[in-house]
C-alpha cells in the first residue's frame, strides 16, 4: 500500500484512500470522466477516471473508502492519479483516512479547558462553559477542520487547534493591553468558530450540512450561544 505522501511521478500506485470529492464532468469533446480527490492520513491528491466511467462510477460514492489501482502522472505542474481500477474497501472507515493535526489532541483539549477557566466574569464563564462542555461540540472540535478541507487548518482537529491558538493570542494581547476587557475578548475567541461544529459534516469531505449551506457558521454559532445563555440565571 502506498500513502499519498509517498507518491511520485511515473509510478504505479495501489492503495486504499477515502474519496474527499467526486464530480462527474465532460471533456471538451463531450466524453464523461470522473474528477476525484483522494485522501489519506498523509494528504490529498487529485485523481481522474477516464476509461470505463459508467462502470466505475456506480461502484463508489463520495465519502467512501476505496481500493485504487492506477498510475501517477504530472498535469499542470501537479501530481495526479490516473485511476485504472477501483472498488469499495468495506472494512476501512473513511474517517480513519482523514488527515489530522500532528499535535496531541488531549493536550490541546486540556489547554482549552484551562482557557475557559481563565474567564472570571460569572455570566461569561457560564456561557462559554455551557457551550464548550457539550459532548457533541467537544467531539466536533476534535474531528473537524477550522474552515473546511480547503481552508486553513483543513484537517481533523483543526478546529480545536485553531480555536486554542486564537484564544491564546487574545489572552496574551489582553495582558499587554490592560484596557482591553480580558474576559470578553477571551470568551469571543473561544466561541468565534463554534458554529463550524454544526456547519460541517464528517471527514474526509467535510462538506457543509444543509443547515451550514443555508445559514453559515456565524449564525449557527449564535444559535448555540443563545441556547447556552438561555440556561443562565437572570
Amino acid at each position: 500500500m502506498t500513502s499519498i505522501a509517498e507518491l511520485t511521478e511515473d509510478r504505479t500506485v495501489e492503495g486504499v484512500y477515502a474519496v474527499g470529492r467526486k464530480e462527474r464532468r465532460r471533456t471538451k469533446n463531450g466524453a464523461p470522466y470522473l474528477a476525484l480527490e483522494l485522501v489519506d492520513a498523509s494528504g490529498r491528491i487529485e485523481a481522474r477516471v477516464w476509461d470505463d466511467v459508467e462502470l466505475l462510477d456506480g461502484r463508489f460514492a463520495e465519502g467512501d473508502a476505496i481500493r485504487v489501482l492506477g498510475r501517477v502522472e504530472r498535469f499542470s505542474g501537479k501530481l495526479q492519479v490516473q485511476v485504472r481500477a477501483v472498488e469499495v474497501a468495506p472494512d476501512t472507515d473513511p474517517v480513519d483516512l482523514t488527515p489530522s493535526m500532528r499535535r496531541d489532541p488531549d493536550e490541546l483539549d486540556g489547554f482549552l479547558e484551562f482557557l475557559v477557566s481563565e474567564i472570571v466574569h460569572p455570566g461569561l464563564a457560564g456561557l462559554v462553559a455551557g457551550v464548550l462542555t457539550d459532548d457533541a461540540v467537544r467531539s466536533a472540535f476534535r474531528s473537524l477542520p477550522a474552515a473546511g478541507a480547503d481552508g486553513h487548518h483543513g484537517y481533523a482537529g483543526g478546529l480545536l487547534e485553531h480555536t486554542v491558538g486564537v484564544a491564546t493570542l487574545c489572552r496574551e494581547t489582553a495582558q499587554l493591553h490592560p484596557r482591553l476587557r480580558n474576559d470578553l475578548l477571551l470568551a469571543a475567541a473561544l466561541l468565534h468558530d463554534v458554529g463550524r461544529t454544526v456547519e460541517l459534516g464528517r471527514g474526509p469531505a467535510f462538506r457543509q450540512t444543509e443547515e451550514g449551506r443555508l445559514l453559515g457558521h456565524v449564525h449557527l454559532g449564535l444559535r448555540l450561544i443563545e441556547a447556552s445563555a438561555a440556561s443562565l440565571p437572570t
